[in-house]
C-alpha cells in the first residue's frame, strides 16, 4: 500500500527521486500520467494502471477512445535509475506546473501523486477535514 508524504527535489533535467518504499510497491517500470482532475501527476504500477483504465473499456466506444487517447498521449512508463530517480516528461511537468526545486510525492493507497510544492500547499489549505469526516461517517467508517 502506498502512503506517506515526501518532499523531493526536481532537478533541471526533470528528474525526481521516488522514495524507496513507494518504488518497492510500484515495481519497475511504472506509469506516470496526467491527473485529469488536478494539476498533478499520477503514478501507478503497471497493474494499477490497467485496473484504473479497465472501466473505460466498458464505456461507449467514442468516449472510451477519446479518454484513452488523452490519457495515453502523455503518459510514460518510467524506470528508476540507480539512485531511484525517474525523468518526468516535460508535458507532465508543465501540466503539474512544476519548476525546478521542491516537489511533493504523496502515496494514496494504490497510486501516488507528484505535486509542485506550491500547488500541494494550496490544495491542502482548502481541505475541509470536517466535511471529510462527515462523508466518512455517512459511509459508516
Amino acid at each position: 500500500m502506498l502512503g506517506g508524504e515526501y518532499r523531493q527535489n526536481l532537478d533541471p533535467k526533470n528528474r525526481i527521486l521516488i522514495p524507496a518504499k513507494l518504488r518497492e510497491e510500484l515495481g519497475e517500470p511504472f506509469v506516470v500520467a496526467k491527473d485529469i482532475r488536478e494539476k498533478c501527476i499520477k503514478v501507478y504500477s503497471l497493474a494499477g494502471w490497467q485496473e484504473y483504465i479497465a472501466p473505460l473499456r466498458q464505456q461507449n466506444r467514442r468516449l472510451s477512445e477519446q479518454i484513452l487517447r488523452y490519457l495515453h498521449s502523455t503518459m510514460a512508463q518510467v524506470k528508476p535509475d540507480n539512485q531511484g530517480r525517474v525523468t518526468l516528461p516535460q508535458e507532465l511537468v508543465d501540466h503539474a506546473e512544476m519548476k525546478e526545486g521542491t516537489a511533493v510525492v504523496v502515496g494514496c493507497c494504490d497510486y501516488a501523486e507528484i505535486w509542485s510544492e506550491s500547488r500541494y500547499e494550496e490544495m491542502k489549505s482548502k481541505e475541509d477535514v470536517s466535511a471529510l469526516l462527515a462523508e466518512l461517517e455517512a459511509l459508516g467508517l
